[in-house]
């Protein structure tokens, strides 16, 4: 993977001066491999790479993944990412992920993630979001 990455609103993402670490580099290689309406936890990505853990895969997220699919990496618990709400939730939308809808009781009524049917396994190609609720990719 290049040190150059065009982030998710198109503009450029010059990182050719400073040289990515070599885990965040692979971090956001796996970001940008699951597929649209589909999302991974932060641990699931850490145990795809069988390196580091799901706080390690945060940090890097946190620092480069303005620079990749960022909303497809996710909390275990399914809730949006704190501060990008909106903008994920736009995203979700955009790409048929599966959500939940949030009781009256959630915070600002923000629906979350359906982990069951949007998490991606790391192997199964497409897997859309409008796949089965029985037998899609599970983890």
């Amino acid at each position: 993977m290049s040190q150059h990455r065009t982030s998710g609103d198109g503009t450029s993402d010059d990182r050719t001066s400073h040289a990515l670490p070599e885990h965040a580099e692979r971090v956001l290689d796996v970001a940008e491999l699951i597929p649209p309406g589909r999302v991974m936890t932060y641990g699931d990505v850490a145990e795809w790479l069988d390196e580091g853990g799901p706080r390690q895969v945060g940090r890097v997220m946190s620092l480069y993944g303005a620079a990749v699919p960022w909303w497809r990496v996710v909390r275990a618990d399914g809730a949006l990412l704190p501060g990008h709400e909106l903008r994920a939730l736009d995203h979700y939308r955009a790409e048929n992920t599966p959500l939940r809808e949030a009781s009256r009781g959630a915070e600002g009524h923000l629906p979350r993630l359906d982990m069951k049917r949007a998490r991606w396994d790391g192997v199964t190609a497409g897997g859309g979001a409008d796949r089965d609720e029985g037998g899609g990719a599970h983890i």
